[in-house]
């Protein structure tokens, strides 16, 4: 619990440029961000439950920014919390972050160290291992499409795009707060690696020895299911290494899905196995 209660520690703000809104300044600029939050070991969540799935997962929230109407909504997690917590009306939150706050809630949180792959692979049965997904809103879908369908962690590749960047975790709905994850510390040899640890690595492509997913993954006890990028999809590299290549059937004159979509279908199809 908080040393204070949260209604010892709202501030009331009247200037959108006060210091003390540093976190939550130009959040549509995705480079400026990038380098805000590395450089600080913050990120943002944004909207009531993605703001109390983050606090309840138990990450540390540096501070809030909301609108007056959101404070009794969300009583028990400042309660639970130590940051100050900011409240300007709607209209000057707008101006602090760049665009409209629909859902007017805020938390700028501290990161934690990521796990070790001993740690995150752990008691998983099932696992998704992105390759070089550089779009935040797929990242968050891929999480959610895991989670939702049973997955146990989610492997990045060293150049995917953050899942703790606020696009990623809002369309995601949190779920990077309850599905453990880490980055891959070696790309080249990451699925033989996952071979030798007792996983199957079944990789989503449009190879020519490609099979259907329901076939490829089949009889599999531990899975690694592959998804690549959004452009070129896989590489050679973890195409050919992969100890299974799968397709999801399409009809006629349609050759594939995009990543997001995709990894819901192959989701349901592993999680049915």
């Amino acid at each position: 619990m908080a040393d204070r209660s949260a209604q010892d520690r709202i501030v009331e703000l009247t200037d959108p440029d006060d210091p003390r809104l540093a976190d939550y300044r130009d959040l549509r600029d995705v480079e400026l961000r990038k380098h805000l939050e590395a450089e600080h070991g913050l990120f943002l969540a944004e909207g009531e439950k993605v703001v109390r799935r983050a606090v309840q997962a138990g990450y540390d929230a540096r501070s809030f920014l909301m609108a007056p109407r959101w404070l009794d909504g969300l009583a028990d997690v400042l309660d639970a919390s130590t940051g100050p917590v900011y409240v300007l009306p709607e209209a000057l939150i707008e101006r602090v972050t760049g665009f409209h706050v629909h859902r007017g809630a805020l938390a700028s949180l501290r990161r934690r160290p990521l796990p070790d792959l001993d740690e995150v692979l752990a008691g998983a049965r099932s696992v998704l291992v992105l390759e070089d997904l550089v779009d935040h809103t797929n990242v968050g879908a891929v999480f959610r499409s895991g989670a939702a369908l049973g997955f146990d962690a989610v492997l990045l590749s060293p150049r995917c795009a953050d899942p703790l960047y606020r696009r990623s975790i809002k369309v995601g709905m949190g779920a990077v707060f309850s599905t453990p994850w880490t980055r891959l510390p070696d790309w080249y040899d990451a699925l033989p690696e996952l071979s030798r640890r007792g996983f199957t690595t079944v990789a989503l492509t449009l190879g020519a020895d490609s099979v259907p997913i329901e076939d490829a993954v089949a009889g599999v006890d531990r899975l690694a299911l592959v998804l690549g990028s959004e452009g070129h999809g896989l590489s050679s590299r973890w195409e050919s290494s992969a100890d299974r290549r799968a397709v999801i059937p399409m009809a006629a004159g349609i050759d594939s899905l995009n990543v997001a979509a995709a990894s819901a279908v192959a989701c349901y199809a592993a999680a049915r196995r």
